[in-house]
């Protein structure tokens, strides 16, 4: 019986997706058997009519869902959610090259306790495959979400530990803990969802890890062009409120807000310095749009006694983020 679903979002992706699903055929001995599911997002240059050739050819192993447009990171990865018939789902970016042990060591590593809701890979930097993209997502009580261990040699980063939450390039998650917490929102469209998907599980008791046996290349920004750019800047700062007023009760909010206002002036003049601070603040309102939306005031998580203890070892974890930037760690 398979137990892995890996689920590829797809737009535009011609350039990358030949060799990311060549890796995956490529997995090593004892790997666990897998199904290969892409989602495409209405692509336009090429990928469709490469996806029903590949499917074709590949004996049931590789599936396709074709939509008809964009509608978004969040809306592809849920449709491929809820078409797995596996315990366990693992969503790969298009922009990746895993590597032939990457199914094996996500899976290894989610089995070991029934609390472990992902697991987050170790991702490469495609031109400099010694140097970590990310090692799992670290969030602090500035609001901001970072990826651990980014630029640094990756022989630092050898150890499996909880992160706060996994990056969702590359992870593997237990299936059921959808059916507790919900799938991926996508009033975010794209950005900070798994961040957010993460932060639900943590509320409700379940853990995310970093396993650095699982080793992933990662072209990084494919579908947007760059690292900053005014669309990642435009989603990526209204997600920022969006996960806060969404996940943090009115207590946790107030605790954190001196901290969130501090952590929005700093990003706000590091755009202003890349010339995109307009997009930035016009984001942040976007954010607290959604939040306060007929939909956003829907989907936040009602605070639970029986969470207590989980909202305070996040709470933690907020503060530690913080010294952690500082240390630059």
């Amino acid at each position: 019986m398979r137990e892995i679903t890996v689920v590829i979002p797809n737009y535009n992706g011609m350039k990358y997706l030949p060799e990311c699903l060549q890796a995956l055929s490529n997995q090593e001995s004892g790997t666990p058997d897998f199904a290969v599911l892409v989602v495409d997002n209405g692509s336009t240059d090429g990928s469709v009519e490469f996806l029903r050739e590949y499917e074709e050819n590949a004996n049931d192993k590789i599936k396709s869902i074709l939509l008809s447009e964009n509608t978004g990171f969040c809306h592809a990865v849920n449709v491929g959610i809820e078409a797995a018939q596996t315990p366990y789902v693992l969503l790969l970016n298009n922009d990746t090259k895993p590597e032939p042990g990457f199914v094996k060591h996500l899976y290894k590593a989610i089995q070991k306790d029934e609390k472990i809701f992902s697991v987050s890979a170790c991702m490469l930097m495609w031109d400099k495959p010694e140097l970590l993209d990310d090692a799992g997502d670290r969030y602090c009580a500035l609001g901001w979400a970072y990826a651990r261990g980014k630029g640094k040699p990756a022989a630092a980063y050898d150890r499996a530990v909880q992160v706060f939450s996994a990056c969702g390039g590359a992870v593997i998650y237990r299936k059921s803990v959808f059916d507790k917490i919900g799938l991926f929102d996508e009033a975010h469209f794209m950005y900070l969802e798994d961040l957010d998907v993460g932060y639900r599980a943590r509320i409700h008791g379940y853990q995310n890890w970093y396993e650095p046996e699982a080793k992933v290349l990662h072209y990084g920004s494919a579908s947007t062009g760059s690292r900053y750019n005014k669309t990642k800047t435009a989603y990526a700062s209204a997600n920022s409120v969006y996960v806060v007023g969404k996940n943090m009760p009115s207590l946790q909010l107030l605790l954190n807000l001196p901290f969130l206002l501090t952590g929005f002036a700093i990003k706000f003049l590091f755009f202003v310095k890349k010339k995109m601070g307009r997009t930035y603040l016009q984001g942040l309102v976007t954010g607290l749009k959604k939040c306060f939306s007929e939909e956003g005031r829907r989907k936040h998580v009602a605070f639970s006694g029986k969470n207590l203890w989980n909202y305070v070892r996040i709470q933690g974890e907020l503060y530690l983020g913080m010294f952690q930037i500082l240390m630059k760690s």
